[in-house]
């Protein structure tokens, strides 16, 4: 169980424990939270059920310190490549292809994508892989159901019927 689903198994606790009391205040004495903190999750719950109890970040992330998305996109590319790069290494080389980063900048794009550590790339490198024979095997699959639909192989008559050849004649 996660925190975030103990934090509002927590709150739907409270909730469930003032019905069943049937008095707010006792309930919020014995699970240590506010009437204020009751009530807000009361109309939360009311409003959204269990889900709007989850916890909401106060904290507003600051955009104007964020590395531009086409930097970004290049960064995850480039660490997904070559995971073995080091966050200064990537930052040279975006800095030959006439990207500008630092290399704070880059560990703060890994850190948002979860790519922090070498093994955190190869792990991202082989899901690629992956999804890449997957869309190889894919259109391997319909090129063969397409050979199929045409019919029946078309044996060569010159080769005493030895080679089969899937091409048509018209």
């Amino acid at each position: 169980m996660t925190t975030e689903q103990k934090i509002i198994r927590a709150k739907v606790g409270l909730l469930e424990l003032a019905r069943q009391l049937g008095n707010v205040s006792q309930a919020c004495k014995m699970m240590g939270y506010s009437r204020d903190s009751f009530y807000r999750f009361k109309e939360l719950y009311d409003k959204g059920g269990e889900l709007a109890l989850q916890e909401i970040s106060r904290k507003k992330p600051v955009l104007k310190n964020r590395v531009p998305q086409d930097i970004e996109d290049a960064i995850v590319a480039l660490a997904i490549e070559q995971p073995a790069f080091g966050q200064v290494r990537i930052a040279n080389e975006l800095r030959k292809r006439g990207l500008t980063v630092s290399p704070a900048g880059v560990r703060c794009v890994w850190l948002r994508h979860d790519l922090e550590t070498m093994n955190k790339r190869l792990k991202a490198l082989e899901a690629e892989m992956v999804l890449a024979l997957d869309a190889e095997n894919e259109k391997l699959r319909v090129a063969m159901q397409t050979l199929n639909a045409l019919g029946e192989p078309i044996t060569s008559s010159k080769a005493g019927g030895l080679i089969e050849n899937r091409q048509r004649r018209f």
